[in-house]
């Protein structure tokens, strides 16, 4: 049975975690180094940190930014927003992150999935698919990059199967639509990935109850869970979330 792992995620802006609803309305959510240090000690298995301003900007991920907060954990650490090269990832792993996250450079340019997982591994390679409803799309849901603002005509499903041809190592569907509401994962949208690719699929987007997370296994078919503002704003502790997964006959890592 596979084991199902905790992801955190920070959400960087200005040097602090932040968290909104669709991308929009941000609110202060701590420091990222005691909120990492923290997430461990609580028993997360893996933790996210994005750079949500990175790409809007036209601007790297902040290293400092990385070095301190891998500097306080020992889990590993995905890192994204603003990287676009090789050099880049390189840089970024340089500082401290375990993998990389990409967004908006693989879309505009799919040969750097080739090219990173080549160069780095494909485990350290994941691609982060952001995604919205249209009906217009055949799965019914497309791409949008830049930080959510921009959407590319590109079916997110399809494109979830080119990353994985490509050599991808995770995939990492964040609904739009629910993206802070707490409404849950949208489990259509992060099934529909999970059924098209063999790779590893991380639910994000919306997680608000205990429920949500059972769900996001069970219906959504990820094997890891990425959550941010019920663990930000205590809602929810992560030992919660694995004692109810554990009781729900699912397989975590003891915290």
């Amino acid at each position: 049975m596979t084991i199902i792992k905790i992801m955190p995620c920070l959400d960087m802006k200005g040097g602090r975690v932040v968290k909104g609803i669709h991308f929009v309305n941000l609110r202060d959510a701590g420091d990222p180094v005691e909120n990492a240090a923290f997430y461990e000690r609580e028993g997360a298995d893996e933790l996210a940190m994005l750079d949500i301003a990175a790409t809007v900007e036209n601007r790297k991920t902040r290293l400092e930014w990385i070095r301190n907060v891998s500097g306080a954990i020992d889990i590993p650490l995905t890192v994204g927003g603003g990287i676009g090269s090789l050099e880049d990832i390189e840089l970024v792993l340089g500082a401290g992150a375990d993998k990389i996250s990409m967004n908006s450079a693989a879309v505009k340019r799919p040969d750097l999935i080739r090219e990173a997982a080549c160069a780095f591994g494909k485990e350290k390679v994941t691609i982060a698919i952001d995604g919205r409803r249209n009906k217009k799309m055949p799965s019914g849901f497309e791409v949008v990059i830049s930080g959510g603002t921009e959407p590319v005509g590109k079916d997110a499903v399809e494109w979830a199967k080119t990353c994985e041809s490509l050599g991808a190592g995770l995939i990492l569907p964040t609904s739009m639509d629910g993206d802070g509401t707490l409404a849950g994962y949208d489990l259509e949208f992060t099934r529909a990935i999970a059924d098209a690719v063999r790779l590893p699929v991380i639910a994000s987007g919306g997680a608000g109850i205990l429920e949500h997370f059972y769900d996001g296994v069970v219906k959504g078919g990820a094997q890891i869970l990425l959550a941010a503002s019920v663990f930000h704003f205590r809602t929810l502790t992560i030992r919660q979330v694995k004692d109810y997964l554990r009781s729900k006959g699912l397989q975590v890592r003891n915290t």
